[in-house]
């Protein structure tokens, strides 16, 4: 299966590069001179990527909704401009954007969390450049922005990509069960070590009427659950050690070679060889498992996005298990007990128009619009009385039918800013915490610490290692090979496994892209 996806991968390569020389011809790739092109009469059809997750209410759509309506009346119909939404399902984005560039059907505005993505494609030409594109048609979209977050969206010295504003960089947090602590008598976990002799507790002794069923650690195959542990366990690390030796693959950075990986994962393959982890993590790619068994109260600790736990989870873990009481922690500690975790970058998605638009300059107008205060705070938070109420000054979302079915993507339509943005800091931290049950917001307030607690910023380089580009997808899907087959290991094979896995995993690109960090890392410290 795995040779199949790779030949996959080499033609959609081939495809896309000859599509978007042919989609180039007559004009200068890439080049700031598509700023220049007329501006299509009147009727003009503007295509917009959006996100497909499968979670639209009965009887709409994420193409037909609220906000495609009030785009279309807002800015469409007074611009003469057709708004068409192209849907893309979220968890196969990048394998579809490919396919659509491949093949030159692609809408005018598309987006990618994969920094390498948008690099590969302004090289092979594929995609306008946008600087006088956006000094023209994007003032406001420039203002928002901010030059720190548009240098994001720079590579060989032009603007191929408009990052979104991210609002929160932190990651991720645990949660724990502090019902069963109570039960128990046990203290909140504080260290690697403490972790393992709790859930060892939690395993023996059964707390809240968990039996046979109880999974001390809910775990599952995504990030939330193994980089709070392998990042966590990381030794300290000198500014050499953090550019040359972790990978960028995707959105992520990877900690592959960090002093202190490999027994992070050995910590993991002990967990589950005592029964102390989830036993199919490695089939449940998308946490359902995870959180259903959290809902259930079979769980006493796990790690999360955030506060994403506190939104829908933990009302269903208390209406299934009357008493059921969670608390945040940030339990995994390194070899100076420090709680390593990694943060995002300070710029969200990559908003990028492919080179076959005919529409740039209404694509840039688009998003000048969207950029707008009052056009940004009635997309992310509604119509007042219907939507959302004041409280304090913070507008908060109502639990009404309307909300629920007019809100339900506004995330994904509001593409120029990840997060909600009220123009302030401060506001947007209460915001933040407003948005989640009452009941919750302490928490939520504590897990949003924790977050940030020794936080490790990703590598950015000004141009893109070439090595991450052209081995990016093949090492992820190897990485996430070398997390589960490491942790699945039998008793006394762990080693073996383990310095297998690696060892495919350098030959496979990893060696090359280590070497190119190498070389960065050395011409930055001539």
């Amino acid at each position: 299966m795995r040779g199949w996806k790779q030949g996959l991968a080499l033609l959609l390569t081939s495809a896309f590069t000859i599509g978007a020389l042919a989609g180039c011809a007559g004009g200068t790739s890439g080049s700031e001179s598509s700023a220049n092109a007329p501006t299509p009469a009147s009727g003009t059809k503007l295509k917009i990527e959006v996100f497909e997750r499968g979670e639209a209410p009965a009887g709409i759509t994420v193409t037909d909704n609220y906000w495609t309506r009030y785009a279309q009346k807002q800015f469409g119909d007074p611009n003469g401009i057709e708004l068409s939404y192209v849907p893309v399902p979220r968890s196969e984005d990048v394998q579809k954007l490919n396919v659509m560039m491949a093949s030159g059907e692609v809408p005018d505005i598309i987006f990618t969390y994969d920094e390498n993505l948008v690099y590969k494609y302004a090289q092979q030409g594929g995609l306008h450049g946008l600087g006088q594109l956006l000094d023209e048609h994007g003032p406001n979209l420039k203002a928002y922005l901010g030059k720190d977050t548009l240098a994001y969206g720079t590579f060989d010295g032009k603007q191929y990509a408009i990052p979104a504003k991210r609002l929160n960089v932190g990651k991720y947090a645990s949660f724990i069960r502090q019902d069963w602590l109570d039960e128990l008598k046990l203290p909140m976990p504080q260290t690697t070590e403490e972790v393992y002799k709790t859930l060892k507790a939690f395993k023996e002794k059964k707390p809240g009427n968990s039996g046979d069923q109880v999974i001390p650690l809910g775990f599952s195959l995504t990030a939330a659950s193994y980089e709070p542990i392998v990042w966590g366990m990381t030794d300290e690390l000198n500014e050499e050690q953090r550019i040359t030796l972790t990978h960028q693959l995707g959105s992520r950075d990877y900690p592959t070679l960090l002093p202190g990986h490999k027994e992070a994962l050995r910590f993991m393959n002990k967990l589950y060889l005592e029964g102390l982890m989830s036993p199919d993590f490695a089939l449940d790619k998308d946490k359902k498992k995870l959180n259903q068994d959290i809902q259930t109260g079979k769980v006493g600790m796990f790690g999360a996005d955030g506060v994403e736990p506190l939104q829908n989870v933990y009302a269903n873990l208390q209406a299934n298990v009357p008493g059921a009481k969670l608390a945040a922690l940030d339990p995994y500690t390194n070899n100076a007990n420090k709680h390593h975790k990694p943060l995002y970058k300070p710029a969200g998605m990559y908003i990028i128009i492919p080179q076959a638009s005919q529409h740039a300059a209404e694509a840039i107008k688009y998003l000048d619009w969207m950029s707008q205060k009052n056009v940004l705070f009635t997309m992310q938070n509604g119509e007042e009385g219907k939507h959302y109420r004041l409280d304090q000054g913070i507008p908060v979302r109502l639990d009404t039918e309307d909300a629920k079915r007019d809100m339900f993507n506004t995330g994904d339509m509001v593409i120029i800013s990840n997060g909600l943005d009220l123009g302030d800091d401060e506001k947007n931290k209460v915001a933040d915490l407003m948005g989640l049950p009452a009941d919750y917001r302490e928490l939520g307030k504590k897990a949003k610490e924790i977050t940030m607690v020794d936080g490790i910023q990703p590598v950015r380089f000004d141009k893109p290692l070439d090595s991450q580009i052209q081995y990016g997808t093949m090492l992820q899907e190897k990485y996430d090979e070398l997390i589960a087959r490491s942790i699945l290991a039998k008793k006394g094979e762990f080693d073996q496994v383990y310095d297998m896995l690696l060892s495919e995993m350098m030959k496979s690109g990893g060696d090359a892209i280590l070497k190119e960090r190498q070389e960065r890392y050395k011409a930055m410290h001539p």
